[in-house]
């Protein structure tokens, strides 16, 4: 081989030896799409951390009032919407004049891929990061619950009209934030968006409460099977068809999720009251006949039933032989019947009952032995001393011991009452079994009524 040839040769194969080497570094180098450059490296997953902190803030500092009850934990996450979404809002908001405060948005007009690609590469993980930091605060609440309900099941009904309502306000707001030529278009737009929600939320109906996303509902409410589908909907697709219509080509395809967002509003608007109805447990009670009265709990609540029986026994075990007795403490919604005393209130929770146990057991057995005797509105002097005899005998007011303090240092007039009802009490406690019986049921034969007709005195 001559010399020139040699050369050639060399070259040649040194050609071949740099296409190799830039063939494997090419396949060294990842493409990833730009979808995922945004969701893992942009200001998205800030967005789902703001909203994951956001919502474990409010549940933890209102945690007494809902952890251990699955209807109270539903509600609270969803109420918390009056808040998330207009954060959410304002998160898309953001993302949406990034490229205007960098100066970079003529750039971005020269590349290749058209202006509907590039909104969404940009809007799509604030919108997913945004729905996913809700989800998780839901998930966390649930967990916090579950070691502490007392019966009943999740409620899951209205989490998916949720979540989409989340993805939903933060692609409406980068489109805000796309039109808006101001820094402070977001937190204008989360000031807005509380500010709306909250005055048609207040207005408990018509057509716009029935459209809002966060209208607050109570814990004794289900939604119909397709309300959340169509709040999916009636969300969903006004956020799709004002991103359309600001980023696409043929803005004519913002009239598809228009036209099925109007459809939906419009379903949600003439149903009216029917899109929700009560839970059919909270019609339900559990009961233990074995006292009397019986004692009945919410079946919703039915785990609270050996606690309430407890701290009812000591009253239980006193009437025992006792007639003109309601048949038992009933826990339902509406009026007690006829035959009924209401049981004391176990919800709201954070009052009576945080995480499943009774706060007061000695004073939700004075609040029973009230309910019994139905005297709540009566001011008749001695109807008021027979019905503090009584208290005493069956559950004692925690405050008694103090109120009878304050009236032994009192005046002489708070001094002779105080004695008058400390011989009432020695009376009462003083009786035989079977005087004492016979004395409580002539008592409790004027329950609901204010006289003592037929009560011998004390």
């Amino acid at each position: 081989m001559t010399p020139v040839a040699e050369e050639k040769a060399g070259e040649n194969a040194g050609e071949k030896a740099e296409q190799k080497a830039g063939q494997k570094a090419a396949t060294r180098i990842p493409h990833h799409h730009p979808l995922r450059a945004e969701a893992v490296r942009g200001f998205a997953p800030s967005a789902g951390a703001a909203v994951l902190l956001t919502l474990g803030a409010m549940l933890a500092g209102s945690s007494a009032r809902w952890q251990g009850g699955w209807a109270v934990t539903a509600s609270e996450v969803h109420n918390a919407l009056l808040i998330t979404v207009p954060l959410a809002a304002a998160a898309g908001c953001w993302q949406g004049g990034r490229e205007r405060r960098r100066g970079t948005e003529e750039l971005w007009g020269t590349v290749v891929r058209s202006p509907l690609v590039r909104f969404l590469a940009s809007a799509v993980p604030v919108a997913l990061w945004a729905a996913a930091g809700y989800l998780v605060a839901v998930g966390l609440a649930l967990l916090a619950t579950w070691p502490f309900s007392q019966g009943d099941r999740p409620h899951l009904a209205l989490l998916p009209g949720d979540t989409v309502a989340m993805a939903a306000a933060a692609l409406a707001g980068h489109v805000v934030g796309r039109i808006v030529p101001t820094r402070l278009a977001a937190p204008l737009l989360a000031m807005a968006g509380y500010a709306g929600l909250g005055v048609v939320a207040s207005g408990h109906s018509g057509s716009g409460a029935r459209l809002n996303p966060a209208f607050p509902v109570l814990d004794s409410l289900e939604p119909v099977w397709w309300q959340p589908l169509a709040m999916a909907v009636w969300t969903g697709g006004a956020a799709v068809a004002a991103a359309l219509a600001y980023a696409a080509r043929r803005r004519a395809t913002a009239l598809l999720p228009l036209a099925a967002a109007v459809a939906a509003g419009a379903l949600l608007v003439q149903s009216g009251d029917g899109l929700w109805h009560t839970d059919p447990l909270v019609r339900r009670q559990v009961c233990d006949t074995s006292t009397t009265p019986a004692v009945c709990v919410n079946a919703r609540y039915a785990g609270m039933l050996p606690q309430v029986r407890d701290a009812l026994s000591g009253i239980t075990g006193k009437l025992e032989g006792v007639q003109n007795l309601p048949v038992r403490w009933e826990d339902r919604a509406g009026e007690p019947g006829a035959d009924e005393a209401e049981l004391p209130m176990l919800t709201p929770f954070g009052w009576s009952v945080v995480r499943g146990r009774l706060t007061d057991p000695r004073q939700y057995a004075w609040e029973a032995v009230a309910a019994l005797e139905e005297h709540g509105e009566c001011a008749d002097p001695r109807v008021r001393a027979l019905d503090d005899a009584v208290e005493h005998y069956l559950a004692p007011s925690p405050s008694e011991a103090y109120f009878d303090g304050v009236d032994a240092h009192g005046t002489a007039a708070q001094r002779a009452e105080r004695r008058k009802r400390d011989a009432a009490r020695d009376h009462l406690a003083s009786m035989s079994e079977r005087e004492r019986r016979a004395w409580l049921s002539a008592y409790f034969a004027t329950a609901g009524r204010c006289d003592t007709k037929g009560v011998p005195g004390l």
